[in-house]
């Protein structure tokens, strides 16, 4: 299998302001396509500008991505997808953790916006692939068919947040970060030789839309206070909270439960039951989980068939696992070699074979390990 081909396209280079998506653009061109830079306008409040390190897609991002575009030569456009990044990802967002799962915004972004209305926009306008500065690989086979594989440099890989990507996206995707096998400073390095001024801009941390990175208050100001019981494992109420909404599977912190365990030990989220308005807390072994269903899977190319064996990452920052998974009915069916932990409803599961993503599906239920008293 070989790389991507890199004949001369017609390129559009998402340019969200920041130092990954400049050094991309630079290099589509460097390449000898025909890039042109787009900068997506999802913030409906175009005023507003990232607090420290947090944030992106504001008025001053928008401001270094022209600036970029201008030292690398090429056309500059912004473009308002506010209003459809409102409706499939931020509304998303707190729609799904009113029903209790744990979203990831950045997936339902690239799977929604990047790589579904910025794609079949700059396909309708002729262009060939876009162009962004994630850390992943697009290989082609002798069939001409795409796969998307992990990064090169295993710290910096991003493949995960793109395993929504199906193999028709992936036949007009271009990433030239993902053969880098270079630390941050490296690349902050290469954007300041090409004077780019944004070499030394902090990157974005968190959720994009939750400049702050209060995602609590960002839920609460939207679904309201709605006050409900802290239990136990055997049902007893041992604290209260203000919005169940507020809390994740796996969350040890910011619990306010007024008196300790048994046992002296921390106690986690276990569940949260947006009917009853419950949060259910106890011991961190609890956590473990052995099988899993997913459902709404995307495959980065043919379906599998059949139950098979491969890895599995469950969060953008996390390890892989072995797993045995098996599709069936629409249904994604997972089982854990060794048990492990935090797994939420709502949170996306990545399959690999070796570096090739096979595809992501969404986390529906899942199976714990019984813990003895």
């Amino acid at each position: 299998m070989t790389e991507t081909p890199q004949r001369p396209l017609r390129v559009l280079a998402a340019m969200s302001g920041g130092v990954d998506s400049a050094v991309a653009a630079a290099r589509a061109v460097e390449a000898g396509h025909d890039v042109t830079g787009v900068h997506l306008a999802l913030s409906a409040n175009p005023q507003s500008f990232r607090t420290g390190a947090r944030g992106c897609c504001t008025i001053e991002d928008s401001r270094d991505a022209r600036r970029a575009a201008d030292v690398i030569g090429i056309p500059f456009y912004v473009w308002d997808l506010a209003d459809r990044f409102r409706e499939d990802v931020v509304e998303d967002f707190v729609a799904e953790y009113e029903a209790g799962r744990t979203p990831n915004p950045c997936l339902r972004c690239n799977e929604k916006i990047k790589f579904a209305a910025l794609l079949d926009k700059a396909l309708a306008l002729g262009f060939d692939a876009v162009c962004t500065g994630h850390y992943a690989r697009v290989v082609t086979l002798a069939d001409g068919s795409r796969e998307l594989h992990r990064a090169s440099d295993m710290a910096k890989d991003q493949s995960y947040v793109l395993g929504v990507l199906d193999e028709r996206q992936l036949a007009h995707a271009l990433f030239p970060l993902g053969d880098t096998v270079t630390t941050k400073e490296e690349i902050r390095a290469e954007a300041e030789r090409r004077d780019l001024a944004v070499a030394k801009k902090p990157d974005s941390h968190d959720i994009c839309f939750i400049a702050d990175g209060d995602t609590q208050g960002f839920l609460a100001a939207r679904l309201g206070k709605a006050e409900g019981d802290i239990l136990d494992e055997s049902g007893t109420k041992i604290g209260t909270h203000d919005g169940a909404y507020g809390y994740t599977i796996g969350q040890r912190k910011g619990l306010r439960i007024g008196h300790p365990a048994a046992d002296g030990k921390p106690r986690y989220v276990l569940d949260i039951s947006p009917v009853s308005n419950t949060v259910t807390v106890g011991p961190a072994a609890a956590l473990d989980v052995t099988a899993l269903t997913a459902v709404r899977p995307r495959w980065c190319g043919t379906a599998p068939t059949g139950a098979a064996s491969y890895t599995a990452q469950l969060r953008a920052h996390g390890g892989e696992s072995e797993v045995t998974a098996e599709f069936d009915g629409g249904e994604l069916r997972v089982r854990f070699v060794d048990p492990v932990r935090g797994v939420a409803p709502g949170q996306a599961i990545v399959l690999y074979d070796g570096t090739r993503v096979v595809g992501s599906a969404t986390i529906a239920t899942t199976r714990r390990a019984v813990v003895s008293a």
